[in-house]
């Protein structure tokens, strides 16, 4: 019996950093039983490099992550999303795109370290701050008993991943 394979949207508004990692973390961690995707509400059209330094420093693979609009994934013909996350508090805010089947969401807000002012040390702890955390939340969530849990349990055990820090 085939196991099906879930779709994930990590949301961000620049889809530049948070939203490239988790895309990544979970592109490498859940191999057989998810496929990862991001998008932003408004797209910076490049990830950053200190994001794509730190997944490639974790060997985590790095081709095709590409900064896109989230109205990709609300097309005909897109994947259909099993779960949408929310990595950054402004995009939890803002009005989404009706996802096709109504995916299961939650917001898993991560402080946004493209912001981080300082030195290039300063920033790369910020990025390895966000990435850890990305990491510990995926790695709980692919950990999750699916076919046990109801569609509430499931829900609540969402919620509570996005307030692990």
């Amino acid at each position: 019996m085939k196991q099906e394979i879930f779709n994930v949207l990590f949301l961000c508004t620049g889809n530049s950093a948070r939203s490239i990692m988790a895309e990544a973390i979970l592109n490498a961690l859940g191999k057989s039983k998810f496929k990862a995707f991001s998008a932003g509400s408004r797209p910076a059209g490049s990830v950053n490099p200190l994001a794509l330094a730190l997944i490639e420093k974790n060997r985590l693979p790095a081709e095709g992550l590409r900064s896109k609009d989230w109205n990709e994934f609300s097309r005909p013909g897109a994947p259909f999303m099993h779960f949408v996350f929310t990595v950054c508090d402004q995009a939890a805010a803002e009005p989404c795109p009706v996802w096709p089947g109504q995916p299961m969401t939650a917001h898993w807000g991560v402080h946004d370290p493209a912001a981080v002012q300082g030195s290039d040390d300063d920033k790369r702890m910020a990025f390895l701050k966000a990435y850890t955390e990305l990491h510990r939340r995926i790695s709980l969530f692919i950990n999750l008993p699916f076919d046990k849990l109801s569609d509430l349990a499931l829900k609540e055990k969402l919620n509570e991943i996005g307030r692990t820090q």
